[in-house]
């Protein structure tokens, strides 16, 4: 059995990865934890108790953080401390604390991805290809979301530049964000020439895409020694 710490568990992705997960008797949820003053810390969710003291994360075996930049900090620092695996899907992380992420992948190992979608991973490889074989085409991405998500472009919009960036060796500049309603997430790669249009899309309809993920690379990282991944890792691509 595998025994999980969700931090950030309160919020709308901290409720859906105890729920499946508590529905997988291959996952036991050992920590659930949330940031200082929170106001429910002390209370229970699922009959957890929520607490605010990340030392608990010693009680997991694989902590899965899906929150903001300064809770991510605070919990990658707990994991180290207590040598336990991690899984991020925070995005919108300034540069300075992916290299502590990556510093710290020396010591535990860390999947950090910007989607844990199964869905968008493919999307990954798919405009990797559509890039080397149409270099010569002119690319946009268009990338939409919920009207609270703050960073843009999204974290899945700029790892999808930075593929095809590395195929056709420079920078692709059209890329549009839309923060509208409740948009779980889209996203569009469009290749086109005097020719032809080529598009690949993916439209996430629930959360649970990334929580499924989220659970499958926790599963996979728990059997993992220290090193930096990614999902095309845990996928096997």
């Amino acid at each position: 059995m595998i025994r999980l710490a969700i931090n950030g568990c309160c919020g709308k992705m901290g409720q859906r990865i105890i729920n499946l997960a508590l529905s997988d008797a291959e996952f036991k949820i050992a920590v659930a934890l949330e940031r200082k003053n929170h106001p429910q810390v002390g209370t229970k969710i699922n009959n957890i108790l929520v607490t605010d003291d990340a030392r608990q994360v010693k009680k997991a075996d694989v902590i899965i953080d899906f929150t903001q930049a300064a809770a991510t900090q605070a919990i990658l620092d707990a994991a180290l401390k207590h040598k336990k695996a991690i899984v991020i899907g925070t995005t919108g992380l300034e540069p300075a604390l992916i290299k502590k992420i990556e510093e710290a992948s020396f010591l535990i190992p860390v999947v950090f991805s910007p989607n844990m979608s199964v869905g968008v991973n493919l999307l990954f490889r798919l405009a990797k290809e559509a890039a080397l074989k149409l270099k010569n085409y002119h690319i946009n991405i268009t990338e939409a979301h919920h009207a609270h998500k703050k960073d843009a472009p999204s974290g899945t919009a700029k790892k999808l530049a930075q593929i095809i960036e590395e195929q056709i060796k420079q920078e692709v500049k059209d890329i549009k964000s839309i923060r509208e309603g409740e948009i779980i997430g889209d996203h569009k790669v469009r290749f086109e020439s005097e020719l032809d249009t080529l598009t690949l899309t993916h439209q996430a309809k629930t959360r649970d895409i990334f929580v499924r993920g989220a659970l499958e690379a926790a599963r996979w990282v728990s059997k993992q020694s220290a090193g930096l991944y990614s999902m095309q890792d845990v996928l096997g691509q």
